[in-house]
Order: structure tokens, then sequence, then C-alpha cells
């Protein structure tokens, strides 16, 4: 890997995970069932992303969906899987419990990674695997008392989703899937539609959920799917971890929302164990 390409793959994941970070403030913000918030986010981004695609492709637009293959359509329903879950998750739990789940996909990205791409799991990321998922399972010993199980299950499988999804985008690295990003897009769209309940826009979600749609969506999602094609998927999925931190920051500064005693030591441990492993990866390279 050159390092121009390690530097382009690095800002890439940075830029779009940092716009990423006020997200979850947004969403808690917006006065939107999940479902009928879960339609925006997917129609606004198609659209716009759609548009920018037939402004460059132009002709070729048809043929380069074509060529996105299997690789595209898998992508396409894991992205759109991802989403749908993101936002009923962060409904449904504390949204540090939601983003922590998420700071599990570098670790998850490596184990699937592995089983897929044959890149080995090295001892150190075995540990930390194992480490983390102690930390998931203390997590969820507290949810089960407080009863938003489910929030942080959909978190597990947001995880997992952008662990597969990355692992997709560096297994076809010479093929660029935004396009197939675009139609996941546009499935949550279809999907959300049939379960929404009342899409008029009032008071300050005229503001927010443009804003959310486009500077914590469409931006994100386009960079982030390029990423992987310079950098390896457990290393665009370290990113998330500024969202882990940051993303409940913004949320308890502007709502005050507290994290549970046992959120904020599962995800201290789950943090380090990452960090540390991460520090120890750039280390042997």
């Amino acid at each position: 890997m050159s390092y121009s390409n390690q530097k382009k793959g690095m800002f890439l994941a940075f830029i779009g995970v940092m716009f990423i970070t006020p997200d979850s403030l947004l969403i808690r913000l917006a006065n939107l069932s999940s479902w009928d918030l879960i339609f925006y986010r997917g129609i606004i981004p198609f659209f716009i992303v759609f548009f920018a695609l037939l402004i460059i492709y132009r002709s070729k637009f048809i043929s380069q969906l074509i060529e996105n293959s299997w690789h595209g359509v898998a992508y396409a329903v894991i992205f759109a899987i991802t989403n749908v879950f993101f936002v009923i998750s962060i409904n449904n739990t504390n949204v540090a419990n939601t983003l922590i789940m998420i700071a599990l996909a570098p670790m998850l990205s490596s184990v699937i990674s592995f089983i897929f791409l044959k890149e080995n799991t090295d001892k150190k990321t075995l540990v930390a695997i194992g480490i983390t998922t102690l930390a998931v399972i203390y997590i969820f010993k507290d949810s089960f008392e407080r009863g938003d199980v489910l929030g942080n299950f959909l978190g597990l499988i947001c995880a997992t989703g952008l662990a597969g999804g990355a692992v997709i985008i560096r297994s076809a690295k010479k093929i660029n899937l935004v396009p197939s990003a675009m139609m996941g897009k546009l499935l949550v769209a279809l999907i959300a539609f049939f379960f929404t309940e009342n899409l008029i826009l009032r008071g300050n979600d005229i503001a927010i959920v443009p804003i959310m749609c486009i500077a914590c969506v469409t931006i994100p999602f386009v960079l982030i799917t390029l990423a992987p094609r310079y950098i390896t998927a457990p290393e665009v999925n370290l990113f998330f971890l500024l969202e882990t931190i940051l993303g409940p920051l913004w949320v308890w500064l502007v709502i005050t929302e507290q994290p549970s005693t046992e959120t904020i030591i599962g995800g201290f441990v789950i943090i380090s164990t990452i960090a540390f492993h991460s520090i120890l990866s750039l280390k042997k390279t």
C-alpha cells in the first residue's frame, strides 16, 4: 500500500466520521417517529447522490451500477439494514450504548476479514476480541435490568453491518460502490415508507431533518464508502471510535442524557482495548 493511499484513506474516514458525530444528537432532537425519520434518511441522500452521479457518469450511469455486480447487491442490502437498525437502536436505548456497540466494528472487521479474505488474525487481536466481548456482555447485563435490550442488540447488528460492509468494499477495492450505497439508501426509504405515520415536517424538524440528512448522512456515507478502497476495513472502522466518544458528548451537552455506570465502565474498557490494539498494530506496521 502506498503512503499516499494510506493518507487518502485515513483522510476520507476521518472527515466522514467527524460529520457523523452530531448524528445521534439530531436523531434525539427530531420530533418524528423512527420510521418517518428513517424514510427521510433514505430518500434525501438517495436523490442527492443520484443526481450527483448522473452528472459525473452521464450515459455510463447504468453500466456503473451493473459493474458493481454481486458486491454491489450485498453492500446495498447490508448498508440498508445497518441504516435502519441504527435509528431504531438510538431510539430504544441510551445513545452511548448504541455507539459503544458500534465501537466493536474494528474487531468484527478483523474476524470477517479472516473468514472471507483470509487475512490472518494475530494473537493481540484475538485477546482484544475476548476483552471487548466480555465488556459487551457486561453492558448487556445492565440493559436486561433496565429493559433496553432491543436497542443494544440492534446496535450490535449495526456494528456487524459496518464491519461486513467495509470488508465487502475492501474485497472489491477496484470498484466504486457509491452507486450501490445509493441504491441501499433507496431500499431504506422503500422499507420505511410502509411503516411511516406522518411525513409532514413541522417546527424545528424543517431545519433538523435536512441538515441531518445532508451533513450527517449523505456526506459521510460517500466518504466512508470510498475509504476502504485505500486502507483496510479494520482501519476504517477504528475511526468510528471518534463517534463513540464525541456522539454521547454532544447529547450530554445539549439534552443532558447521562449514560449508566455500567455503560461508562464497559465503554471505557472497549475503547481502551481497541485504542491499545491500534497503537500496537501501527507500531508493527
